[in-house]
C-alpha cells in the first residue's frame, strides 16, 4: 500500500488554509443524521466530542473512568505552547514550527507541524474564553515561561495544573453538549474492538467494566483518543488505566502503526525507590526554568548536598550546552543524566538520580516567588519524598513518558482504515522522534478543537448517513471475537499474577528499548518477550468471572497487548540503524555521544501492517520531504 499524506499543495504558510477551502461540507441539517463515536475523553477526546456535538452531529463518547474528569491528560503539569509571542522576545509561528521540527530531530511532517503551530493561539483563546485560569502579569497579561529546546518563553501555564485546568474547560464544553442531548457519555467503558463493514470504520465493541457486558456501538465514523502507550514499560509516568488496548486492536483490523520505537524518556521525575512501586510521578519540566542540575565531581562525595561547594559540582548541562543550559531537550537532558549516572557520579541510595537544585533561584527571587510559580509541585514532592526542596535540592531521574509512535494518520488524521480518525497521543503525526515540552496539550486541543471538525466533516460529506445498524454480521463476528478472548484468558487458571507478567515485561522493555538500545541487547529483548509471551499464555491466572467488574481481567487483556506491541516495538528500534530524538542506538553516535542520524537511509516514517503476528509485520514506508527545512545535525551546545 502507497502511504498517501494528502498533504494539500502550495506553500507551507498556506496549505491550512487551501484545506479548509476546498473541503467538502456537511450541510448544518445533515449533520444531525450523522453519529460520531469518540473513544476517550481526555483534552483530545474531549474537545472533539464537544465541538463535534456543538457543530449538530450526535455523538457517543466512551470513557474507560467513572469520569472525563480522570482523563490522564489532568496529569500535565508544566504548560501549553502557542506563538503569542508576549514576551516580545521574538517568538513566531515559523519559530514555533521548526523548534518541533528540529526537536522531533527532523522525523516529523512538515504540514502537520506547520498546522499544529498556527492553530496553537486559537487555543489560548478557546482556553481563556471557558475560564481556564492561566498565570498572569502583574498588569493582568497571561504570562510565559521557558522550556526545554526554545530559546524563547512561549508555555502558558496554570501553576503546575496546567492540564487539569485545560480539561475543566474541555469538560465543561462537553457537559453542556451532554445536557442539550448532543452527546451520550457512556463511562466505565473499554473498547475490545473495531468494527469495519465494506472497508470503512463502522463500530466499536466495549466491555461494561461494572457489569461485564460486551456491548456493541455502531456510527458513521470512529474517532480514536486513547493516549499513549508508555506502561508497556510497567513503569511510567502514565496512569495505571493508561493503555494501547484500543489502538492495537485497530491495528489489528488495518490500521498500520507507525514509529513504535520513538518513546520519550521524561528527565525530570521521581526515581525509582522500590520494587513495590506501580507507576513514577513526574515532576514538570518547567522546573528547569528555575532549578539547576548537577551532580558532585567526586563520586565518592557523600556530603548533604546543601553542603556541598560550587568548586565540588558539576552542572553538566550547563557545561556541554551553554547556549541551552538546564533547558535542553528532554531526550538530550535525560541522556546525559544517565551518563553521569553510569560514570558512578549518580546520587541517592541507588546512585541513578541528579540534583535540581533552586538554591540559586530562591536567593535570587525568593521563596514566594518560587512558591508562586511551583509551590504544589514542591508540595507534592514532599509528600512523596519526605524532603523540602525548599531546603534541600531534589533528586531526579528520567523516566517513561510520552509516546511518539502510535497509529499512522494522513493530514486529515485519518488512518489506513476509512472512517477510523486518530487524535492526540494516539497517533505519530506531529512530533517525530522527540516531543518538546508542553506539545502534548497543544496537539490533543488541536486535533479536537480546530482541525477534526474541518477533515472529518468532509469524510463524512462523501458517505451516506446511518448506513449501518449494528445488526451487520461484522459486529456479531467483532462481539464474538472479543467475548472468546475474554474467556481465553479466564480459562488459562495457571499461577502467577497479571501484574507479576506486566512487571517482568517491562523490565525487559526498559533494558533493551529503553533510553539507549543497540543490536545485541534488542534481539534478546525479542526472544525474551517471545518466551514470557508463551509462559504468560500458560501460566496466567485470573480470578472471578467476566460478568461482574474483574479488574484482574481488564487488566490481563492490556498486558496481552503489551506483549505484542513490545516485541513490535523492538523489532522496529532494531530495524532502524540510526539515532534520532528518543530512539539512540549506541551504534550510532558522535564522538561527543549525541545522535547520529542516517537520513538518506532512514528519513521516513515507518509504518507496520499487521499480519497475525509481530514477526511476520510488513513494513511501509511514508518518505519525509523537507521543503522548508534543512536538516541538520541538531546543536544546543
Amino acid at each position: 500500500m502507497i502511504l498517501d499524506s494528502k498533504t494539500p499543495d502550495g506553500p507551507l504558510e498556506d496549505k491550512w488554509d487551501i484545506y479548509k477551502n476546498s473541503v467538502k461540507l456537511v450541510n448544518p441539517a445533515n449533520k444531525r443524521k450523522f453519529t460520531v463515536l469518540v473513544v476517550g475523553s481526555g483534552l483530545a477526546g474531549g474537545s472533539a466530542a464537544a465541538t463535534l456535538a456543538e457543530l449538530g452531529y450526535n455523538v457517543k463518547c466512551f470513557c474507560i473512568q467513572d469520569s472525563p474528569r480522570r482523563a490522564h491528560s489532568i496529569a500535565a503539569q508544566g504548560g501549553i505552547n502557542a506563538a503569542k509571542n508576549y514576551p516580545n522576545d521574538g517568538d513566531t509561528v515559523w519559530r514555533l514550527f521548526y523548534d518541533t521540527i528540529k526537536g522531533g530531530d527532523y522525523r516529523s511532517r512538515e504540514s502537520n507541524v506547520y498546522r499544529l503551530a498556527q492553530v496553537s493561539n486559537n487555543i489560548i483563546d478557546q482556553a481563556v474564553a471557558q475560564g481556564v485560569p492561566f498565570a498572569r502579569e502583574y498588569g493582568g497579561l497571561l504570562t510565559n515561561r521557558s522550556f526545554g529546546g526554545a530559546q524563547v518563553s512561549r508555555t502558558f501555564y496554570a501553576r503546575g495544573q496546567t492540564g487539569q485546568q485545560l480539561l475543566l474547560g474541555a469538560y465543561q464544553a462537553m457537559s453542556r453538549q451532554i445536557d442539550a442531548g448532543k452527546i451520550e457519555m457512556l463511562t466505565r467503558q473499554e473498547m475490545l474492538d473495531l468494527v469495519v463493514v465494506n472497508g470503512h470504520a463502522k463500530g466499536i465493541i466495549t466491555r461494561n467494566l461494572v457489569t461485564g457486558e460486551i456491548e456493541r456501538h455502531h456510527g458513521d465514523a470512529v474517532l480514536l483518543c486513547t493516549g499513549g502507550y508508555g506502561n508497556v514499560y510497567y513503569l511510567s509516568t502514565n496512569a495505571k488505566n493508561s493503555n494501547v488496548t484500543a489502538a492495537w486492536r485497530c491495528h489489528k483490523r488495518g490500521a498500520y502503526f507507525a514509529n513504535p520505537c520513538y518513546t520519550q524518556i521524561h528527565p525530570t521525575c521521581i526515581p525509582v525507590s522500590g520494587d513495590y512501586q506501580s507507576k513514577l510521578t513526574l515532576m514538570s519540566e518547567s522546573l528547569r526554568n528555575d532549578g539547576r542540575v548537577w551532580v558532585p565531581t567526586d563520586n565518592t562525595d557523600a556530603r548533604s548536598p546543601e553542603t556541598i561547594p560550587e568548586d565540588a559540582r558539576d552542572y553538566y548541562l550547563e557545561r556541554r550546552y551553554p547556549s541551552f543550559g538546564n533547558l535542553v531537550p528532554r531526550d538530550v537532558a535525560s541522556r546525559a543524566a544517565k551518563a553521569v549516572c553510569d560514570q558512578g557520579r549518580g546520587v541517592g541510595e541507588t546512585h541513578r538520580a541528579v540534583y535540581l537544585d533552586f538554591a540559586d533561584a530562591i536567593k535570587r527571587l525568593g521563596r514566594d516567588a518560587i512558591s508562586e510559580r511551583y509551590g504544589n509541585l514542591f508540595e507534592m514532592y514532599e509528600r512523596i519524598t519526605g524532603e523540602n526542596p525548599y531546603k534541600v535540592p531534589m533528586r531526579i531521574y528520567p523516566a517513561v513518558h510520552y509516546t511518539m509512535g502510535g497509529l499512522w494518520v494522513d493530514y486529515e488524521l485519518q488512518s489506513t482504515v476509512p472512517g477510523l480518525f486518530v487524535l492526540g497521543e494516539a497517533n505519530f503525526s506531529d512530533h517525530g522522534a522527540n516531543r518538546l515540552g508542553a506539545s502534548a496539550l497543544m496537539q490533543g486541543l488541536a486535533d479536537g478543537y480546530f482541525v477534526i471538525p474541518y477533515t472529518l466533516g468532509g469524510y463524512l460529506a462523501g458517505i451516506d448517513a446511518g448506513s449501518v445498524s449494528g445488526e451487520e454480521e461484522e459486529f456479531a463476528a467483532a462481539a464474538s471475537s472479543a467475548h472468546a478472548k475474554t474467556q481465553e484468558l479466564l480459562n488459562i487458571n495457571g499461577s502467577r499474577t497479571v501484574t507479576e507478567f506486566h512487571r517482568e515485561l517491562g523490565k525487559i522493555v526498559w533494558d533493551g528499548i529503553g533510553m539507549a538500545r543497540n543490536a545485541d541487547g534488542l534481539k534478546s529483548a525479542i526472544g525474551s518477550i517471545q518466551n514470557l509471551k508463551q509462559e504468560f499464555w500458560q501460566d496466567l491466572r485470573v480470578p472471578g468471572t467476566a460478568e461482574t467488574m474483574n479488574k484482574n481481567l481488564e487488566f490481563a487483556g492490556r498486558v496481552a497487548d503489551f506483549f505484542e506491541l513490545g516485541e513490535l516495538m523492538a523489532r522496529d528500534a532494531l530495524d532502524r540503524e540510526e539515532s534520532c530524538g528518543g530512539h539512540f542506538r549506541e551504534e550510532y553516535q558522535t564522538k561527543e555521544g549525541e545522535a547520529l542520524r542516517k537520513d538518506d537511509e532512514y528519513g521516513y516514517v515507518a509504518a507496520w501492517e499487521y499480519k497475525g503476528d509481530p514477526a511476520d509485520a510488513v513494513l511501509h514506508k511514508e518518505q519525509i520531504e523537507f521543503e522548508n527545512v534543512q536538516p541538520s545535525t541538531r546543536s544546543y551546545k
